[in-house]
């Protein structure tokens, strides 16, 4: 199998695990892009949810934040948004199965170091760019092969949006997100997006 079948398979069964009687409440699939220890070489997706319920709370506080900040800011975000449902990729605790196919798929493009090979810091740097790119792409297309495979509207019973984010790049959010997407389901979110994205 591969790493890129095995986050698909995941995928698709942490959205049968989104709790039934929320489906009418959720309004987005989160995915938060991670790494093990910020190490680039450990790339994970953490799969979760939002819910309408959770908006309205934050916005029934008596110093609520902005309207679009309560949706679709990650920093508002409760526990099944920011850490998710379930955790897929190079994880060796969350997803051993996953952090061994990553492995040796960056061990066969010549991408995988170990700390002992006597690698530059740049050429290590210049690895981990490209493993972390190829991992945002990754995630990117599995966000669009949801909805290609009809999978959201199976699932939760109707399109709704996947908001791709990376904790340490904030900005990237917008970016992400417009390429994972149909634009329909993105109009209110990229209503913030900074100019440029």
């Amino acid at each position: 199998m591969t790493f890129r079948r095995h986050m698909e398979q995941v995928a698709v069964r942490t959205l049968a695990e989104f709790p039934e009687e929320s489906a009418s409440e959720i309004y987005t699939v989160t995915f938060r892009i991670d790494s093990v220890d910020q190490d680039p070489r450990f790339p994970y997706l953490a799969i979760g949810y939002n819910t309408e319920t959770e908006v309205a709370r934050l916005l029934a506080e008596p110093s609520p934040p902005e309207a679009w900040e309560a949706r679709w800011s990650y920093a508002y975000f409760p526990q099944s948004g920011l850490e998710g449902v379930r955790i897929v990729g190079h994880d060796p605790e969350h997803d051993p199965a996953g952090a061994e196919l990553h492995r040796r798929e960056a061990v066969a493009q010549g991408l995988w170091y170990e700390d002992e090979d006597g690698l530059s810091e740049q050429e290590q740097d210049e690895r981990g760019e490209r493993l972390d790119g190829q991992f945002h792409e990754l995630c990117v297309d599995l966000a669009r092969r949801l909805h290609a495979d009809g999978r959201i509207v199976e699932t939760l019973g109707r399109p709704l949006p996947v908001v791709l984010y990376d904790m340490f790049n904030p900005d990237e959010m917008f970016a992400l997100t417009r390429a994972a997407n149909p634009a329909e389901l993105v109009t209110a979110f990229l209503t913030e997006a900074p100019e440029g994205h």
